[in-house]
C-alpha cells in the first residue's frame, strides 16, 4: 500500500506530454532531482527525502548559430547549471506543416540516444571527461516519429538486447549497443501508438494508446503477457530494477503498480497487481519511481501545478 506524501510545488503545470516526469536520485547527497516540461521550458527541482523543495530552476531553449530553438537538442549538467552541448536537428524533407522535434531519450553505456520526428535515433558519444560530445551515428528502423527509448545494461553478455525504441505506429525495435548498434528484431505494431516502453532483465514492457500493457521477450519479440491495465491511453511506464516492479500511468487518472517475475519452472513471465492509485480529476502525464526498490513514486498531471509523491506504508 502507498500513501500520499507532501507534494512538491511547480511554477507551472506539466505540459500534456507522455512521460513528462524525470527523476534522478542522488543518495550520496540525500537529494532527488525532478524534471518536468512546461511549454518551451523545462523545470528542474531538487528536494529532500521528505519532499521539501530546496532549489528550482527553469531551462529555456537557447538560440544558437542562427538555428531556431525548436530545432535544437540541448544537453545540460544534471542540475541545469551549465549547457554542455547543443545539436541542430535536421528538418530534412519535412513540409512546412510538419512538426520537427526530438522525443525519447536514454543512456546506453557512454552513448546518449535521442529519438526524432523522422523515426531516426541520434546516437551521441559522451567522453569520460570533457565536453567533446559528438554525433556518432543515426539509427534507422522506424518510419514514424519516435515516442520513447528504454535501455538496460547488458553486463558484458554477447547478443543481449539492451535498448528498445518505440514509435507512433506501435512498432518496437530491439537493439544491441556494443560494440556498435545492431538491430536484433522488430515487434510489429497493431494500429495504436506505443507512448512508453521499459526494459528489464530481457523483458520489454510496452504501454499502448488503447490502455494495454504488453510484455515481450526482448531477444525473440514473443508476446508473453497482455494486461488490460487502463481505460484510456497509457502516458507513462517505469520499472524499479531491484525488485521488478512495473508502474503504469494513464489518462484515466489511475496509476497501477505490478510485480513482474519469471516462473522458476519455465521461462513464462508472471504478473501480480500490487497497488492502484487514483489521482482524482487529473490527466496523468508523467509517473516515475523515486528509488530503485519501488518504495515511492511521483506523479505529474496536465494543469496540475505540483508533483504528487506517494510512499509505501
Amino acid at each position: 500500500m502507498f500513501r500520499w506524501e507532501r507534494s512538491i510545488p511547480l511554477r507551472g503545470s506539466a505540459a500534456a506530454l507522455c512521460n513528462n516526469l524525470s527523476v534522478l536520485q542522488l543518495p550520496a547527497r540525500n537529494l532527488t532531482h525532478f524534471g518536468v516540461v512546461h511549454g518551451p521550458s523545462a523545470q528542474l527541482l531538487s528536494a529532500a527525502p521528505e519532499g521539501v523543495p530546496l532549489a528550482q530552476r527553469q531551462l529555456h531553449a537557447k538560440e544558437g548559430a542562427g538555428v531556431s530553438s525548436p530545432l535544437i537538442t540541448q544537453m545540460y549538467e544534471s542540475d541545469g547549471s551549465t549547457m554542455v552541448y547543443w545539436h541542430a536537428l535536421d528538418s530534412g524533407d519535412a513540409t512546412p506543416v510538419q512538426a520537427v522535434f526530438a522525443r525519447g531519450i536514454a543512456a546506453s553505456g557512454h552513448f546518449i540516444c535521442v529519438g526524432t520526428w523522422s523515426g531516426r535515433v541520434l546516437v551521441f558519444d559522451i567522453p569520460a571527461k570533457g565536453p567533446n560530445i559528438v554525433l556518432s551515428e543515426e539509427l534507422a528502423g522506424h518510419q514514424t516519429p519516435i515516442t520513447d527509448i528504454a535501455t538496460e545494461p547488458a553486463q558484458g553478455q554477447d547478443c543481449v538486447a539492451d535498448m528498445v525504441t518505440a514509435d507512433d505506429s506501435g512498432l518496437l525495435c530491439v537493439w544491441r549497443s556494443e560494440p556498435v548498434f545492431t538491430l536484433l528484431t522488430c515487434i510489429p505494431g497493431f494500429g495504436v501508438p506505443c507512448p512508453s516502453v521499459q526494459l528489464w532483465q530481457g523483458i520489454i514492457a510496452a504501454g499502448y494508446g488503447n490502455g494495454q500493457v504488453h510484455l515481450y521477450e526482448a531477444t525473440t519479440g514473443n508476446l508473453h503477457v497482455q494486461i488490460n491495465a487502463h481505460a484510456r491511453a497509457i502516458s507513462a511506464l517505469d520499472l524499479a530494477p531491484d525488485v521488478g516492479k512495473l508502474l503504469s500511468a494513464a489518462e484515466d487518472t489511475f496509476v497501477h503498480i505490478w510485480k513482474l517475475s519469471r516462473s522458476p519452472e519455465s521461462s513464462y513471465i508472471e504478473v501480480e497487481h500490487c497497488h492502484g492509485e487514483c489521482v482524482s480529476d487529473t490527466q496523468v502525464c508523467g509517473a516515475r519511481f523515486c528509488d530503485s526498490s519501488g518504495s515511492s513514486f511521483a506523479v505529474t498531471g496536465y494543469d496540475l501545478a505540483e508533483i504528487r509523491r506517494f510512499s509505501s506504508v
